[in-house]
Order: C-alpha cells, then structure tokens, then sequence
C-alpha cells in the first residue's frame, strides 16, 4: 500500500527546523528594522540641519532654540504640552512649515525610534526626539534673570563657530533643547525634575542610570534608541555622524570638564 502524508517523525524534525530557522532569522529581521529606523532617522536629521542652515543664510544667525509666549502663535498652535512646556515659537518653527496637522512634516520632527511610553508626552515633537546645542541656538535674554553668555543672548552664525565639523548642532535628545550641562557626569546647576526640560539627555549616555527622569523616558534614556546605544548628531559643518552615546559625555576633571569644547561649547 503506498505511503501518503507524513510520518509524525518528519512532522517533528520539519517543526523543529522551521523553529530553528526562525530562532536564526527573528534576531537578523528586528536588526534591521533597528537598522532602518536609523538611517531614517540620520535623513531626519539632515533635512533639519538644511532647515537651520537657510534660516541663517535668509536671516544672518541660526534661530532661537525657543522664544516663550511670542505674540503669533504658530498657525497650528504650540509644539509642547502646555502642561509642561512654555508656550513658545521652537527653533523647527522657524525652520520649516511644521503643522501639527501635517503628518508628513511632523514625522520629520519625530525620531522613529522613539522609545517615550509617557502617554501624557508621546505625540508631542518636543519629548523624546530631537534636540537643538542651547550653546549655538541660545534663548533670547529677556526670558530669564541669569546673564550666561553661554546660552542666552544672539544665536550664532556657523561662521562663529571654530570647529564646526566638531561642534554638534541637532541631536537624538529626550527634549527639543540640550545643553552640556544636561550630558555632564556633574553638571555644574542642579537638574531636578521638576521642569521638564531639565530631563533633556542624550540617549543610552551611562549617566543616564543615575538621573532624576520623568515617568516613561526610562527606556528611552538608560537603554538609547539605536543599536549599540549610538546615537545620530549633526554637526555645524552640516555633515551628520553616528556616534557612541558616551562620545558625549562629558566629565569633571578639577575645575574644568573634558569634551565639554568643542563638541558641545564653539570655543
């Protein structure tokens, strides 16, 4: 009588190997969606970076990181959550015709592997995605009582800026504005939680273990967003890099701190 079907021996060893090959292949599969969603978020990055470059050629400086309460309201309104961010015109306002009802430019300001599970602050472009250096963009002096030349006052040229193939412009950060202060093993001002852009950082930055962060950017922060805890940074110069998170650190040494210039300060 002929044989028809399969023995449940072959069934067995045809099981096992398809289990095998997937046990092989699942690992290959998420790497690369990890692996795409990198590169797209380096593109990203650089369309940014050519947003902020024709604002200074049209406008002679690079633009406020933010300027708080302005008297026109973008056309679709403020970025932030107004439960915790200032109401504000954002250095990407100036830069493109973002509409939060313009998911195709949105997505632009969003870092696709985003790992923010807040919900108060997922969906806002302003939490988990991309960061301006608060020492090139500076925030105009009127807003606040601390006179620090370093942060506040005109935004720069690139043309100010010494090293600008060394000195980063637009980050993976965990809010719209950074500063080295917020990737300093012993940051020179207290940064508590209570403002939400104090828990600004650099994705996957080993300080991050011991920083005071808010509910849901845990993930985000400790374990980075891209593979090996890299990050991707684009510079003054206009080129963007993809670097370890702790290239940018920054570390106490004596009175002074190491990698804080050129990298994050254009001095």
């Amino acid at each position: 009588m002929k044989r028809t079907g399969f023995t449940l021996i072959e069934l067995i060893v045809v099981v096992s190997i398809t289990a095998l090959l997937l046990a092989i292949l699942l690992p290959a599969l998420g790497g690369s969606r990890q692996q795409a969603k990198s590169v797209l978020c380096s593109s990203n990055i650089k369309q940014l970076l050519a947003g902020l470059m024709m604002y200074e050629a049209e406008n002679g400086t690079l633009p406020h990181a933010f300027h708080a309460a302005p008297t026109i309201p973008p056309p679709c309104g403020y970025a932030g959550n107004n439960m915790f961010d200032f109401p504000a015109l954002w250095w990407f306002n100036y830069t493109t015709d973002f509409c939060a009802r313009d998911k195709r430019k949105k997505k632009v300001l969003c870092c696709p592997a985003n790992k923010m599970t807040n919900t108060e602050l997922k969906g806002y472009v302003l939490h988990g995605n991309y960061g301006v250096n608060q020492s090139i963009c500076k925030l105009p002096k009127a807003n606040i009582t601390l006179d620090d030349d370093d942060f506040y006052g005109t935004p720069l040229r690139t043309s100010d800026v010494r090293q600008p193939s060394r000195t980063l412009l637009i980050v993976d950060s965990g809010y719209g504005i950074i500063s080295w202060c917020h990737a300093a093993d012993s940051p020179p001002v207290a940064l508590g939680n209570t403002l939400i852009e104090d828990t600004a950082y650099v994705p996957g930055l080993r300080i991050n273990k011991g920083r005071q962060l808010w509910p849901g950017q845990h993930d985000d922060a400790i374990n980075g967003r891209h593979p090996r805890k890299t990050v991707n940074v684009g510079f003054a110069s206009g080129h963007i890099s993809r670097l370890d998170a702790d290239d940018l650190l920054v570390e106490k040494s004596g009175k002074d701190y190491k990698n804080r210039s050129p990298l994050w300060v254009p001095k």
